[in-house]
C-alpha cells in the first residue's frame, strides 16, 4: 500500500527505527542526516517527528532538536497501572463475546508465536502482539481496542529493556503456558478465568519487570 504523503513515509520509517531498537532511547536525531538516510527533505521529516512527539516516542525542544524519548520509570508505572485494569477487561469481554472467527484468529496467532529472545526482532515482537490483539478484538469494544493498541506500542520499548536483562527458559515456558490457558478460557466462555489469567500475566509481564527495574534505578 503506497504512503499518502512523504510525511507519512517518514513517520513510518522513523517509528519503525525507534520501535525496533535501531534508534535507542535517548538517541539524538540530527534531522538533516536522518532525512538523507530515508531519502527526503527535512520538511516532511519534521512533520513526522511532530506526530511521533504526540505519541510520546520523540522529544522536541524549542530549537527543533529531536531525541528519542528516554525510558521513564513514571511512564512505565503508568502503562502498567492501565494495563492491570484494561487487559483483564478485554479478556473478560472476549470470553463473553468471541465469535468463531475471533477464536480462529487467536489460535492462528498463538500457533505462530515465538518465545521472545533477549534481543527480539520487530517480527518476533509483532507475533507476540498479534495474539494479544486478537484477544482484544474479540472483546468487540472498539474504544477499548484502540486504547490497548496505543498502550501496546508504548510498552514495546519497555519490553526490550526488560529482555536485555535476560530470562530463563522456565520463565519463557511459563509465559507460553499462560497464553494457552488464556485462549482456552476465552474459548470456553469462562470470563472470570480469562480476566484472572490476564491479570496475572500483566503482573509478571516484561512491562512490569521494566517498571520495577527503572524504579529501583531511580531510588539509587
Amino acid at each position: 500500500m503506497p504512503f499518502v504523503t512523504k510525511s507519512d513515509h517518514a513517520y513510518v520509517q522513523v517509528r519503525e527505527l525507534i520501535l525496533s531498537g535501531d534508534l535507542a532511547p535517548g538517541t539524538v536525531l540530527p534531522q538533516a542526516a536522518l532525512a538523507a538516510t530515508i531519502g527526503m527533505s527535512t520538511t516532511p521529516l519534521r512533520e513526522a517527528l511532530r506526530r511521533l512527539a504526540q505519541e510520546g516516542l520523540v522529544d522536541l525542544d524549542a530549537h527543533r532538536d529531536a531525541r528519542v524519548r528516554a525510558l521513564d520509570a513514571t511512564e512505565a508505572r503508568d502503562l502498567l497501572e492501565l494495563r492491570r485494569t484494561l487487559d483483564p477487561l478485554a479478556a473478560e469481554l472476549a470470553a463473553r463475546r468471541r465469535t468463531d472467527d475471533d477464536l480462529a484468529a487467536a489460535a492462528a496467532a498463538l500457533e505462530g508465536m515465538e518465545a521472545l529472545p533477549d534481543d527480539p526482532t520487530r517480527g518476533q515482537l509483532e507475533g507476540h502482539r498479534r495474539f494479544h490483539a486478537a484477544i482484544h478484538r474479540a472483546s468487540h469494544n472498539a474504544l477499548l481496542v484502540e486504547i490497548l493498541d496505543g498502550l501496546w506500542v508504548k510498552t514495546d520499548r519497555y519490553r526490550r529493556h526488560a529482555l536485555a536483562g535476560g530470562r530463563t527458559d522456565e520463565e519463557r515456558g511459563a509465559r507460553a503456558a499462560e497464553h494457552r490457558l488464556l485462549l482456552d478460557a476465552v474459548r470456553d466462555g469462562d470470563a472470570a478465568a480469562a480476566a484472572e489469567l490476564t491479570r496475572q500475566h500483566v503482573e509478571t509481564s516484561l512491562g512490569a519487570r521494566s517498571a520495577g527495574r527503572l524504579a529501583e534505578d531511580g531510588d539509587r
